[in-house]
């Protein structure tokens, strides 16, 4: 009896991926020359099964590492029942992992997405839909109003088109103008500027709660507080996006539960379904109800196989009282990072909450991201000098300590070259001042 061949079985060279990959993608990212084949908790395997610690955990994904045996055990049994069955039907599993985030968030009501940056877009939708509902009785000169979106100063919000209308960074917006009009940014905890901005003609004001992608920076209690405040007196949405803050990752289910009020509507995504793709809106009765049959939807979003792995995701971080432990182990990290920022002078801060912490150096960062690579550490920089971390919530204190010890012999090594190549750079400058006189004197001969 011959062995059927199964499509992909074969294992392929790394170099052969690497050949395919700059043949055929389009040219968005820029990738070191490892291929990374599997992971198992906190640690990844590359193609030569070459071992890494995880400190990335796939950007605030992988909030349970990998192939957690739960989680496997559920997308195995999920596969051979349905993997989709479209939103024209009922599956096993919106409905109660839209009760859980209900009840996680302290809002009402759920839409699920694919990504985090669709659900932005959806917020957006949402935020327009119920503007326009409430002034439908008005005149049409007053019903064009509010329309109006305020956004943050240094905010990241994906890469969709109105996601990146509301995002401030020049290099992500700028290829791509126009954008959509209305968007105008507020100074990052500035109350005064927010004040100034959010007249009746705002539908929504849209703010990380912390920014991941601006290098780890917390909105503060006053300003959300004031926030709070003038959207409920305007009658525009407060729109908290959690999507790489939420769902534990600060030791909370959600970043905003530090402070005394909710948001209006709150999105999420990247650990939801632990690696699988799936984001969602979650809102307060008041403005999901300006949502209707027809008026939004998805094809893929909310699937049986993506809902069940999130009930199970969720399910296991109550279970395993994983906020306690992120907080546990985000204040040893913390700390540990502290010791070391006192010892070399170009850390400038260690900031952040739980496991979503930021080090802040005078420096660029990528030769120490390309440096803790080299040794088995996965880490990211940021704004050219924000080294990010976002680690599995089920890191071990041995964990962090081989983390911390590794970091130490990282920036050891780089402060190292960084002399080294400040003394090339200065031999460097010194031979071209000279050029000239040596010139000068060979034509005189």
């Amino acid at each position: 009896m011959t062995k059927r061949k199964i499509a992909g079985r074969k294992a392929v060279s790394a170099a052969r991926i690497r050949v395919n990959e700059a043949r055929h993608l389009m040219n968005t990212y820029k990738r070191p020359p490892i291929v990374f084949t599997r992971g198992r908790g906190c640690r990844m395997y590359d193609a030569d099964g070459r071992e890494y610690l995880d400190f990335l955990g796939g950007i605030a994904v992988n909030a349970l590492g990998h192939a957690h045996p739960r989680l496997v055990r559920v997308i195995r049994r999920e596969a051979g029942r349905a993997i989709h069955l479209s939103n024209l039907f009922h599956n096993a599993y919106q409905g109660p992992l839209a009760r859980k985030l209900a009840e996680w968030s302290g809002l009402d009501r759920v839409f699920f997405t694919n990504s985090g940056t669709e659900a932005i877009d959806g917020a957006l939708k949402l935020a327009r839909a119920y503007a326009h509902a409430k002034q439908k009785g008005g005149d049409s000169e007053s019903a064009g109003k509010k329309t109006r979106i305020l956004a943050l100063d240094n905010s990241f919000h994906g890469r969709t088109f109105g996601a990146v209308s509301i995002t401030h960074t020049a290099k992500y917006r700028d290829p791509f103008e126009p954008l959509v009009p209305g968007v105008e940014f507020v100074r990052f905890n500035d109350v005064a500027d927010l004040e100034a901005k959010f007249d009746d003609s705002v539908c929504a004001l849209v703010l990380e709660t912390i920014q991941g992608e601006g290098g780890i920076f917390a909105v503060d209690q006053r300003f959300w507080n004031r926030a709070r405040e003038l959207a409920t007196q305007r009658d525009a949405a407060l729109v908290a996006d959690e999507i790489q803050c939420g769902l534990g990752r600060t030791g909370r289910y959600f970043a905003y539960q530090q402070f005394d009020s909710l948001p209006d509507i709150t999105v999420v995504a990247k650990p939801l379904a632990a690696g699988l793709p799936l984001g969602a809106i979650i809102a307060s009765e008041k403005f999901a109800s300006a949502f209707t049959p027809g008026a939004h939807g998805t094809t893929f979003g909310g699937g049986p196989l993506v809902c069940a792995t999130a009930l199970e995701f969720l399910a296991i971080v109550e279970e395993e009282n994983l906020l306690a432990q992120v907080r546990e182990r985000g204040a040893e990290l913390s700390a540990g990072l502290k010791k070391l920022a006192a010892r070399f002078d170009f850390i400038r801060e260690v900031r952040g909450q739980g496991l979503m912490l930021g080090v802040d150096l005078t420096c660029d960062g990528a030769p120490i991201v390309q440096e803790a690579l080299r040794r088995g550490l996965i880490i990211n920089c940021t704004h050219d000098h924000i080294l990010r971390l976002l680690p599995p919530f089920i890191i071990r204190k041995r964990d962090i300590a081989e983390f911390l010890a590794k970091c130490e012999a990282v920036l050891v090594a780089t402060s190292k070259m960084a002399v080294a190549e400040s003394a090339k750079a200065i031999k460097l400058k010194a031979t071209i001042q000279t050029q000239p006189k040596v010139m000068a004197a060979s034509r005189q001969l």
